[in-house]
Formats: structure tokens, sequence, C-alpha cells
């Protein structure tokens, strides 16, 4: 099994990382140009526990979420650059513009997502919370986002 996991193998993958006893993190995100805030914030969400699954929009869902132009990068070049990454255990695609869905089939122990959100803001909070997981809030490398990036090169 490569890092890139499908949807309908994950919950063999979940079977086999529980029976063994590991910390399974989640978090998810769009991840379009990747820069330093992004391999940091990944880094740390690793640090919560053994395993860490992201969760990567599908082109569809990055469309929905951020518009037309969006994404810079196709959701597979978007997959390998994070498969690169040492702090990425493996990466599953979702079309959905929410990731709780994917939630619900991870049932990750620790959940992150980046600090501009809190337990009342954060959309799946329910989600974790109902599978006795907890989320930690991730702060952001200031003045660093693809956004900012790419009105630069404009």
């Amino acid at each position: 099994m490569g890092k890139v996991i499908q949807k309908d193998k994950l919950e063999e993958l979940l079977k086999v990382l529980r029976s063994n006893k590991k910390v399974i993190v989640a978090t998810n995100g769009c991840f379009d140009i990747l820069h330093v805030g992004h391999v940091r914030y990944l880094k740390k969400s690793k640090s919560f526990g053994d395993v860490l699954i992201v969760g990567l929009n599908s082109d569809k869902s990055v469309r929905s979420i951020k518009g037309e132009g969006r994404p810079i990068n196709s959701e597979d070049d978007r997959a390998e650059v994070l498969c690169a990454l040492e702090s990425v255990d493996y990466v599953v695609l979702f079309d959905e513009d929410s990731p709780k869905d994917l939630l619900e089939i991870i049932k990750p122990n620790v959940y992150t997502k980046g600090a501009d959100y809190t337990l009342k803001t954060l959309p799946e909070a329910d989600v974790i919370l109902r599978n006795n997981g907890w989320v930690e809030f991730i702060d952001f490398v200031e003045g660093k986002s693809t956004t900012k990036i790419i009105d630069k090169i404009k």
C-alpha cells in the first residue's frame, strides 16, 4: 500500500493501525502551493501521535471552496508533494467541501486544525468529540499563505 489511500481501503488500514495500538492523527486542507507554514503545521500535527493521515481536498472541492482558478496545482501533484514529506504517513482525497464524512471513517485520536478556529467555530468538532477524539489547534506561521504567494506572483 502506498501513501495515497483510496477511501474504500481506509477502514482496512485503520484496523491494522489500531490493532498495533497506533495513535492516529488526522488533518485536512487544500495544500495548494506548499510553503513553510504547511510544512511546520504538518510536522506539528504528526507530533501528537504515531500516524498522520491528511485529508486532501480534491480539485472539485478546492474550486467549490476557493473559486475558479484554484487550485493552482492538481490533486495528483498536491498529493505527491504531501507524500514526499516525512511527517505525512497517508493522504486521502475527498470531494466534499467538509471533511466530516471522511473523519467519520477515520475517527482519529487527535484532529488538528489551524488556530483561526475554536471548538465552537470548528464545523467538524462534533464528529471528533463524538468519537472520543480531541482537537489540537496549531498557530499559523505569520505572513505565510498560498493566497499571499499568489498575490505576490501577480
